[in-house]
């Protein structure tokens, strides 16, 4: 293990190596502070939770430490974007500045690149229509050197095409691959192998612990350290990938494969009949359960209680099950014709297995669930605590582990992300900074406390004039983020009728998300409605966001099949539910929110709260306690007077601004 510590001073101080080398570089004791706080546990092993509020500067942070550490360490982060700023902008930067060049590599998850040999079969495949976009998939893979899906700038993001030609854990077949020497992911892997700093996102890393925790070969190579940005989602992301879930799409895209491995191996005619039944099976059964299980609200999970599998359901299930079986045996049978029958045996068999856990998984530690978008079903099932998972899998493997984020603490303790991550009995080191920002300054907190509660019946009119003066009285330049889609959907029809002839409404899921936000940064007076995906990870500093409205409180849905059955296991503990679990829940959310507005020191802006529960409820005073000190107003006619006055330094910085 290295044995140097670093000098933080030396490098982040006023006069420092970054001050004179990095363009717009400004000391801050926190970044420093926090600087030193990775390396000490680099070099001396253990794990760091480090909250570091917004400007202060942890991406510098903890990668200085990092690239100069010599340890073989992976860094993980909430989103590709942020793995490639890191990346392409942030690492560069730091290299050149500090004169040390480590090796780095850059991984995604499998299904940002293509599959070589899944791309031959569609040239060769006569099995189904010849694509309009071959011939551009053709140029890509003939020059692009790595193979990731973002190099396709011109193809739409749910191309069905790309489906049938992006590598995944259930695709590759391995060395015995005809292809596995140029893969691309074989590459990537080879890359990782000999770098010292490798750069993926949370999916891609949670996604490999998953596969190795089952004794399975996985993606990274190992490593000894791992930092994990936007760590306050690792919960989420943990239940994702040691949770299971299974559609009819995936099935379908099983059967399309199937038919391109048994016609290159002149097989169509014995295979048809097994991949038709498959099909069929597939679509019995997921009609059938979801006569008995259908949510009211589109792409919200719904328990999948063991009621459900009625002697109807239970039939359709062992025939899908059968239909399954059925297409190992056959994919066994002619494994050694064709590498790529052999892995649609593999996958065949996985799948088979998915689809028995989440039948089998009903009344166990998870819990099972129904998901509708549009037409289409996806059953799966979550494990109810990730903690036991994350302790033995994650912290008592990894010789260095740094949690970090803007938001980790709830009443400024971590008492609350220590227990949902398995380490309330650990032996963690903690570090918190505060934002350098001065809130009272540039920002406003408005909250309608004499709005209706969010569950009345008047509550969305009421909210709606509400919505429309904060516009107006910003001229735009809003976010207005809503807890649900079906929220964000009535909302933006209604914005666009009152306020179209002004404003430009931009809505999420109209465009792709980067193409959202290009588009509202250069119209300053635009209106962008969002849910969960403009709530944390979006940067938009200056005056182009001026104004963010949250529709409500960020509660967990009460319904939802997870936290129903997390709820309940703390009932069961003697603890209440609301307060140890939904409150801390919702406050790092709103956190996250909040945390949209003030990006930079010359940034200027309100946050508003549409939510009188906030100031009407006892609860209300430990979320806002857990937000930035920003100067109240309590009145629409405060706000006015807060964006009339908000580049004057003069205005008072405490409580409401006078009148």
């Amino acid at each position: 293990m290295p044995t140097s510590v670093l000098d933080a001073y030396r490098y982040f101080g006023p006069e420092g190596v970054l001050s004179n080398a990095l363009s717009g570089f400004s000391f801050r004791s926190s970044q420093m502070q926090m600087a030193q706080a990775v390396d000490n546990v680099l070099h001396r092993d253990g794990i760091l939770l480090a909250e570091a509020g917004t400007g202060t500067g942890k991406t510098l942070a903890y990668l200085l430490p990092a690239l100069l550490s010599e340890r073989k360490l992976v860094i993980s982060t909430g989103t590709k974007t942020l793995q490639d700023q890191i990346v392409k902008r942030e690492i560069p930067a730091l290299t050149e500045a500090i004169g040390v060049h480590p090796k780095v590599e850059c991984m995604k998850g499998l299904s940002n690149y293509v599959c070589r040999r899944r791309f031959h079969e569609l040239q060769v495949s006569t099995a189904r229509p010849r694509s309009p976009n071959l011939p551009l998939l053709e140029h890509f893979v003939a020059h692009t050197l790595i193979g990731d899906r973002a190099e396709l700038a011109h193809i739409p993001e749910e191309d069905p095409t790309w489906l049938e030609i992006q590598s995944g854990s259930d695709t590759r077949i391995g060395p015995r691959c005809d292809f596995f020497e140029p893969c691309f992911v074989t590459r990537m892997r080879q890359r990782a192998e000999d770098a010292q700093l490798i750069v993926v996102n949370h999916h891609l890393f949670f996604a490999d612990l998953a596969m190795k925790a089952t004794r399975k070969p996985g993606v990274l190579p190992e490593f000894e350290a791992v930092i994990f940005d936007e760590a306050h989602q690792l919960e989420d992301v943990a239940t994702q990938f040691f949770g299971v879930q299974l559609s009819a799409s995936r099935m379908e895209r099983l059967v399309r494969d199937a038919e391109r491995s048994y016609a290159a191996a002149d097989l169509v005619q014995e295979s048809a009949p097994a991949l038709k039944n498959l099909l069929a099976r597939t679509s019995d059964f997921f009609a059938l359960l979801g006569a008995q299980v259908r949510s009211a609200t589109p792409n919200a999970r719904v328990s999948l209680p063991p009621e459900a599998l009625t002697t109807e359901v239970k039939s359709a299930f062992f025939e899908l099950d059968t239909a399954l079986t059925l297409l190992v045996e056959r994919s066994r049978k002619h494994a050694s014709k064709s590498e790529s029958i052999a892995g649609i045996a593999k996958r065949t068999a996985a799948l088979r297995e998915d689809l028995s856990r989440i039948i089998d998984c009903l009344g166990s530690d998870y819990v099972a669930w129904v998901k509708w978008k549009g037409r289409r079903c996806t059953i799966g099932a979550s494990p109810v605590d990730v903690s036991g998972t994350l302790r033995d899998e994650l912290f008592h493997r990894a010789r260095a582990v740094v949690l970090t984020s803007a938001t980790l603490s709830t009443s400024g303790r971590f008492d609350f992300i220590r227990g949902r991550l398995g380490l309330a009995d650990e032996d963690v080191a903690e570090f918190m900074a505060p934002s350098p920002f001065d809130y009272p300054r540039q920002a406003g907190l408005y909250v309608a406390g004499e709005i209706p509660d969010p569950r009345s019946t008047e509550y969305a009119r009421i909210a709606l004039k509400e919505i429309e003066r904060l516009i107006r009285i910003a001229k735009g330049g809003a976010f207005v983020l809503c807890t649900s889609t079906r929220a964000m959907e009535t909302l933006a029809v209604e914005l666009r009728l009152i306020l179209n002839s002004d404003y430009k409404i931009l809505v999420q899921g109209e465009e792709s998300k980067n193409t959202l936000l290009d588009r509202f940064r250069q119209d300053e007076g635009s209106v962008l409605v969002g849910t969960g995906t403009f709530w944390e990870g979006v940067d938009v500093p200056g005056n182009a966001l001026r104004l963010v409205i949250l529709d409500k409180l960020p509660f967990g849905v009460p319904t939802d099949p997870l936290v129903e059955a997390r709820c309940s296991r703390l009932a069961a503990q003697g603890q209440a539910p609301f307060m140890k679990y939904l409150v801390p829940t919702a406050a790092l959310a709103l956190k996250q929110g909040f945390g949209r507005l003030i990006r930079s020191e010359s940034d200027r802006g309100v946050v508003a709260i549409l939510d009188s529960r906030l100031v009407k409820k006892g609860y209300g005073r430990l979320l806002l306690r857990s937000l930035p000190r920003a100067r109240k107003c309590s009145t629409l006619d405060e706000v006015q007077y807060f964006f009339r006055h908000m580049q004057d330094d003069s205005v008072d910085r405490e409580g409401s601004t006078p009148l």
